[in-house]
This record gives structure tokens, C-alpha cells and sequence, in this order.
């Protein structure tokens, strides 16, 4: 094996233990007890491992309907964005539009800019519309934040489907909406895949914080991040690090696994899209 073969695996090595350590622990304090958490020497390998941390975790808060708001909140940002993006995706690339480019530069813009300057304009827009405590308060402005990322996704992979089958399809009496709807999407599904999974994953679904902890001043409605980051020990003054590793733990492991299942799907619609267009 060379001296470059082998200096590239130890690169990949180095770039997945970074990757996996910080969940790793994260396990493994999970699974220590409140006195284990703050033993001096840190051990790596818990003495006596149990569920308590899980268990408590729903015991001393609402976490079931923390969960169950957070996939309100993300599946809807998603199913709307996909929505929006696959029309709007769909006549940038295949339509003639006046100021075509500038409206295509405009949507890269919008990516541009950091979404906390929107902070107390959105709020004051929220509590005008009274939807302070309303999943909806949360999800017009996720929908709003993830569309342009969709969009040129879906934008680049509809440029990539021939022009002729198109043709044909209209030829054969279909509109416009009917070759979207029968003929694109059933042909972009790996693009919408992996749209579905950048939004909800992303910053503006289901790892959210500071808009739902602005938005959402209720318990009731409050999303997973900020039910973590507002999990209390017995006093004010103890932070139950094996409580939040444990909430941790229950809200990464499904996303993990889901990716890993689609990561196939991700690249192929990121790859495609980036070929032509």
C-alpha cells in the first residue's frame, strides 16, 4: 500500500471518529447515573450502566409531546416545501419567465442572509396573527427559510429530464400541471428524497431552536431542542447531563437511521442536479 493510500485512510479514520465520538459519549453518559457523571476520573465505560436517564426524561417533562410537536412542525414544513419547491422548481427551469435569472439569483440571495435579523419582526407578525403558540407560528417561517435551498435542488434535477418526453407528454394532450404531477415527479423522486431529508434534518425543521423557543412560550408547545435545553435537575443549581444525553440520544438515533437508509438516495440527487443547469 503507498504512502498516499495510506495517509488517506488515516484521514478518513480521523474524520469518522470526530464525526462519531460526540455521539458516542453522549451514549455513554446516557447510560451513567448522576454521581458517575461527575466522578473524578472520567470513566469511559459506565460502572454500572442503567435507563434511568431515559425513563426520567419523560417522567420530570412532557418529552412524548415535545416529540410529537416536532414532528408536527417538521413533517409539515416538509410536505409544504416540496409543494411550493416542485412548482416553483419546475417553472424556473422549464418555462420562460421574464427576469428569469434575476429571479433565480434573488432565491440564492435569500440563503444569504442570517434568519435571527428576522427574529422580533417575525414575532411581532406571529402575535399580530395570533399564532404564539401554534404549531403554524413555526411553520410559515420554516417553509419560508427552506424553500430556497429546495428549490435549486429541485431546479438543477428537472433541468437533468430530457425535454423530449415532455414534448411528447404534450403532444398527447397533457398540460403543464400534468406533466409535473404524472410524468416529472414520478422521475425526480431521488431529488424529492433527498429535499425531504435536507428539510427536515436541516436547521429550520426538526433541530430549530431559537424560533421555537421565542415562538412557543407554552410547555405544551414547545419543540425537542428547546424541551432539551430547558431540562432541569432536582434543584436550580444541578444540570441533569445524563437526562439531556439520553433526550439526545432518543432524537438522533431515528434521524441516523433514516439517513443511512436514504444516503444513497441524498447523493444521487445532489449529483444529478449538479450536472447540467
Amino acid at each position: 500500500m503507498s504512502t498516499r493510500s495510506v495517509l488517506f485512510f488515516v484521514l478518513i479514520g480521523a474524520l469518522f471518529i470526530s464525526s462519531v465520538a460526540p455521539f458516542a459519549w453522549q451514549l455513554i453518559a446516557s447510560l451513567k447515573d448522576s454521581s458517575e457523571i461527575y466522578s473524578v476520573p472520567v470513566t469511559y465505560v459506565p460502572a454500572k450502566p442503567t435507563l434511568n436517564a431515559y425513563i426520567d426524561v419523560f417522567k420530570s417533562r412532557p418529552f412524548f409531546r415535545y416529540i410529537v410537536n416536532s414532528l408536527l412542525v417538521s413533517l409539515g414544513t416538509t410536505s409544504l416545501c416540496l409543494v411550493v419547491a416542485a412548482l416553483a422548481g419546475y417553472a424556473l427551469a422549464r418555462l420562460r419567465i421574464r427576469y428569469q435569472g434575476a429571479l433565480s439569483f434573488s432565491i440564492l440571495v435569500a440563503c444569504l442572509f442570517p434568519q435571527i435579523i428576522f427574529l422580533i419582526p417575525l414575532y411581532q407578525l406571529m402575535a399580530w396573527l395570533r399564532l404564539v403558540n401554534n404549531p403554524l407560528g413555526l411553520l410559515l417561517p420554516y417553509v419560508t427559510f427552506s424553500l430556497p435551498l429546495a428549490i435549486w435542488v429541485l431546479m438543477g434535477f428537472f433541468k437533468t429530464i430530457p425535454r423530449e418526453i415532455e414534448e411528447q407528454a404534450m403532444v398527447d394532450g397533457f398540460s403543464r400541471l400534468g406533466i409535473l404531477t404524472r410524468i416529472v415527479l414520478p422521475l425526480s423522486w431521488p431529488a424529492l428524497a433527498t429535499c425531504a431529508i435536507l428539510i427536515f434534518v436541516g436547521p429550520f425543521a426538526w433541530n430549530e431552536f431559537i424560533f421555537a423557543l421565542t415562538f412557543m412560550t407554552r410547555d405544551l408547545s414547545r419543540t425537542v431542542p428547546v424541551g432539551i435545553a430547558l431540562l432541569s435537575g432536582t434543584s436550580m443549581y444541578e444540570i441533569p447531563w445524563n437526562q439531556i444525553c439520553a433526550a439526545c440520544v432518543l432524537t438522533t438515533v431515528p434521524l441516523v437511521i433514516f439517513v443511512v437508509i436514504f444516503q444513497g438516495r441524498i447523493i444521487e440527487g445532489l449529483t444529478r442536479g449538479a450536472l447540467k443547469g
